[in-house]
């Protein structure tokens, strides 16, 4: 079964995007290629048991396994080494992507306390978004009685859009609920 929210793309919003944007060829039309979701963990070079209960929402999350991230360099006033465990990222392509998508928008953001919207300035220039968020108990696959410590998180949002212009319109017509 196909993803509701790339069944959407398809039918309502490359016609919205061939309009505003005037697009001669369908393949023209931007749209989302990959969401790596990133999560990085100070505590961990404290206590390192710390990172696989992060590794384990972060799975919950996105649906599919983790990989940890180490560090690459050496920083003393850190306290961290090379090679340490410090984080954890996972990218989601296809169906997954459209599906963790539709429930970040339907189901997860509104659970944001005093939620007004995303920032419509996190755009890098090229056409790619990210989005901080402060807690991971918005999402309703976490367990709130197994969470040591509430931790955040980027979600970066790749599209092949040229222009911060046209990710914007991608992503609201997608239903990213931005502020006016």
């Amino acid at each position: 079964m196909a993803a509701r929210l790339k069944a959407h793309y398809q039918t309502a919003v490359i016609p919205a995007l061939v309009k505003e944007f005037g697009y001669e060829n369908v393949m023209a039309v931007p749209k989302l290629e990959k969401i790596s979701i990133n999560m990085g963990v100070g505590e961990a070079t404290q206590t390192p048991k710390m990172m696989d209960g992060v590794a384990n929402e972060l799975s919950q999350i996105a649906g599919q396994r983790v990989v940890v991230t180490k560090a690459k360099k050496s920083v003393a006033a850190f306290k961290v080494r090379e090679g340490m465990p410090i984080g954890c990222m996972v990218t989601l392509r296809g169906d997954r992507m459209y599906e963790f998508l539709d429930r970040l928008i339907s189901i997860s953001l509104p659970r944001v306390r005093d939620f007004r919207g995303v920032s419509p300035k996190s755009f890098d220039g090229r056409g790619n978004y990210t989005l901080g968020l402060k807690d991971q108990m918005i999402f309703p696959e976490i367990d709130f009685n197994k969470v040591e410590k509430s931790k955040g998180m980027n979600i970066s949002f790749t599209t092949t859009a040229h222009t911060d212009a046209e990710a914007l319109s991608l992503l609201k017509h997608m239903g990213m609920p931005f502020r006016a």
